[in-house]
């Protein structure tokens, strides 16, 4: 559908801008869960990729650098989150707890009207990959900045589930484990 089709191109460019955030701050602040998050979002650009080529879509990142989007709206969120992450150690972790929050809601959004089994199928993949990242970066930041993360855009409950969730595992790298949810869509 063209819901779908959407969906792809947007979520391609948005786990672009992950990634290429996560190497900004990767080079800005070395540390490992920037480059390793990185990678993991490198997958998933390469996941969706795949549906984009069976679908002969046309890919909107192709010949984009990094730091570079077709999507505006996503060209100045990672303009903001790239300036917020140079700030400090600790803003920069609270970015990549940002960036998978959205990814989530984005991500459960799409699944939602998505119909497509492969498509789905890829999503439910990312989102749990997105948890674990969410995940990652929120213990990230209480480790080595004793601070705590306020969600900025998931409903305290939900947040407060995939914290307290362990580890997932699934297919295509990502992971997959207890407690599947949901969560409200993406705005």
């Amino acid at each position: 559908s063209q819901d779908e089709e959407a969906g792809l191109l947007f979520m391609r460019e948005e786990e672009k801008l992950a990634r290429d955030v996560y190497q900004t701050l990767f080079e800005t602040w070395n540390q490992p869960v920037f480059e390793n998050i990185a990678r993991s979002e490198q997958a998933h650009m390469d996941a969706i990729e795949t549906l984009i080529d069976r679908y002969g879509l046309d890919d909107p990142v192709m010949g984009n650098e990094p730091g570079e989007f077709t999507n505006q709206e996503l060209q100045a969120l990672y303009n903001d989150l790239v300036a917020r992450g140079s700030e400090s150690l600790s803003e920069a972790l609270a970015v990549g707890a940002t960036i998978s929050e959205i990814d989530i809601l984005d991500l459960q959004a799409h699944i939602d009207e998505a119909e497509a089994a492969d498509i789905v199928r890829v999503y439910e993949n990312l989102l749990r990959g997105s948890r674990n990242h969410l995940r990652a970066f929120v213990s990230a930041l209480e480790r080595q900045t004793d601070e705590t993360y306020e969600p900025q855009y998931l409903d305290l409950d939900v947040y407060e589930e995939i914290i307290g969730g362990s580890t997932e595992t699934g297919s295509e790298g990502s992971r997959r484990g207890s407690g599947r949810q949901s969560s409200s869509s993406a705005g």
